[in-house]
């Protein structure tokens, strides 16, 4: 019999670590990510990396934001990690060590860096990523195309809004690192294109709760208006 975890055993995990109710239009954002996850940690080829743990980590916070309850959001982050066999912690620490240490690169040097391997240098993010494109085996996945994006946002992000120029530094980057940059390219593509339909959907949904909450204040006007009797007119002196 395989010991191989399945998605429903994954789900039911997650649930089981977080039992409150998903807001609606978010329970498809957390349930594709429970599966997406799932799936690469029961892959024979798969390994846990950094900048995999920043694109589970940068996903999630920006699909989920404006989730309300607010404070709910940490237990679902924590249940999806665990749900899986993974360490929320370390995701969180992992991803904010390679944006800090992104934050202190440029783009030339990453690239310059990676395409000499016999140069030296001290930096973490540098050897991750010559280890990725020394791996021949290497697992790509979306999850790490959205974590390599954020590291690259980090770099200079309003190059990366105009997508001509995304396109000439991801190429390069890809080359260098031996993955598919038609594969990246779509990736991020479509990780972008949904995250502006998830922001254009939470703005649906914020004006409508606003006009669900004018509403509920106007009937409460309107039976305090009914509840409290007239005063009586004043009487004028003759």
């Amino acid at each position: 019999m395989s010991d191989v975890r399945t998605v429903s055993d994954t789900k039911r995990a997650f649930y089981a670590a977080h039992t409150r109710p998903i807001n609606s239009i978010y329970r498809r954002v957390v349930e594709e990510l429970m599966v997406e996850t799932h799936l690469l940690s029961v892959n024979v080829d798969f390994r846990y990396d950094p900048i995999y743990a920043l694109g589970v980590v940068t996903t999630f916070d920006r699909f989920m934001q404006g989730y309300r309850p607010d404070q709910d959001k940490p237990s679902i982050f924590n249940s999806l990690c665990q749900a899986v066999g993974g360490n929320p912690q370390t995701y969180r620490h992992e991803a904010e060590t390679l944006q800090s240490e992104a934050a202190q690169l440029s783009v030339e040097e990453v690239l310059a860096k990676l395409n000499d391997p016999s140069s030296e240098s001290t930096s973490a993010l540098i050897g991750k990523l010559r280890d990725i494109a020394a791996n021949a085996s290497f697992k790509y996945s979306r999850l790490f195309a959205i974590g390599l994006y954020t590291l690259l946002e980090q770099t200079d992000a309003e190059a990366l809004k105009d997508e001509k120029q995304l396109n000439q530094v991801l190429e390069p980057l890809c080359q260098a690192l031996k993955l598919s940059f038609d594969k990246v390219q779509k990736d991020l593509e479509l990780y972008r294109g949904n995250l502006e339909k998830m922001v254009q959907a939470q703005a649906v949904m914020e004006d409508i709760l606003q006009a669900d909450r004018k509403k509920k204040e106007d009937r409460a006007k309107a039976k305090d208006a009914i509840a409290t009797p007239p005063s009586p007119p004043s009487e004028t002196p003759t």
